[in-house]
């Protein structure tokens, strides 16, 4: 008996397995991957750091790890939040904090400052956090103070996220192991109309956390670029806890078990559903996606606006 496969039967195969292939990634990925892929992050290194770590995301990655045993270095720009913050992490999780207080949206000698306040310290885990958007979303040239913000974006998203890293990362190499954690966002992957410049910024960070795992893996560093979607945080301007806006504190909880797993990663399953959908969108029609994407941020704009006004 002769068996005979049409094309719409290897159609029909083709996309049965991306489907399955789909899944697994999926199950792997959030399921499978942070069951046996747990990482110490204590024995990479007696202390971690972590840089805007007084609000949002940055202070949940300080506390998860302090939960963890790592003693924290912490390093923003507010000394009052800072001392406050080591306080908290101290009396909750009885570790040793270490405050680095510097502004990123400056450059002469925050560098030198930080180096030398890290120097002889252990530090197997680095959270590169800190970062900058606009107040609202806004067209490119509409921006308010538009040099400024750009220059204060260039310095908080891309400078200090190569600098911090450079001066970290020679005791990792030297050691043969370590964590690198990049936060970068989701709008670098997704079509990001009124954040353009943020969404670039962000797209340095994942080609920048990409280049350094394919050069220092073999090193024994584990690095991942965290690419969230909205999350509840001073900087979201988001106050209401939903599944697709989580607290910072249920984000971090998840993307931090999916160190040593993925690479590259929102970090949370329901915005990689959203990322999905997105690229579905944009892969089927490319002029809709834009059209909707723009049209929303628009009326985020208009929001801002109104409220403004009222002020």
């Amino acid at each position: 008996m002769t068996i005979s496969i049409g094309n719409s039967d290897i159609i029909v195969i083709v996309l049965g397995l991306y489907v399955a292939k789909r899944i697994y990634d999926v199950l792997y990925t959030f399921v499978i991957g942070p069951a046996i892929n747990k990482v110490d992050f204590k024995s990479k290194g007696k202390w971690a750091l972590v840089t805007g770590c007084t609000d949002g995301i940055g202070k949940q990655y300080a506390r998860e790890l302090a939960a963890r045993g790592c003693d924290i270095v912490l390093v923003s720009r507010s000394l009052e939040k800072l001392n406050a913050t080591a306080a908290e992490i101290e009396k909750e999780y009885r570790v040793n904090t270490k405050i680095v207080q510097v502004d990123f949206s400056e450059e002469e000698g925050i560098y030198e400052k930080i180096a030398n306040e890290v120097s002889g310290l252990e530090i197997g885990t680095l959270v590169n956090n800190v970062g900058v958007s606009y107040p609202f979303p806004q067209y490119y040239l509409d921006i308010p103070d538009r040099d400024k913000l750009m220059t204060t974006m260039l310095r908080a998203n891309i400078v200090s996220v190569t600098r911090v890293t450079a001066i970290v990362m020679p005791g990792m190499v030297e050691r043969g192991k370590g964590v690198v954690i990049n936060i970068g966002s989701v709008s670098s992957y997704t079509p990001s109309p009124l954040l353009t410049a943020y969404a670039a910024s962000k797209a340095f960070v994942n080609k920048f956390t990409e280049g350094l795992d394919m050069e220092y893996s073999k090193k024994g560093i584990i690095f991942q670029c965290v690419s969230p979607g909205f999350v509840c945080t001073n900087m979201s301007g988001i106050r209401r806890d939903t599944l697709t806006a989580p607290t910072a504190e249920r984000f971090v909880k998840s993307a931090i078990s999916l160190v040593g797993t993925t690479s590259q990663t929102t970090g949370y399953f329901p915005h990689s559903v959203f990322f999905g959908i997105m690229n579905a969108i944009n892969s089927i029609s490319p002029r809709f996606c834009n059209w909707l994407v723009t049209r929303n941020m628009e009326i985020s704009l208009n929001r801002a606006l109104k409220k403004y006004k009222k002020q």
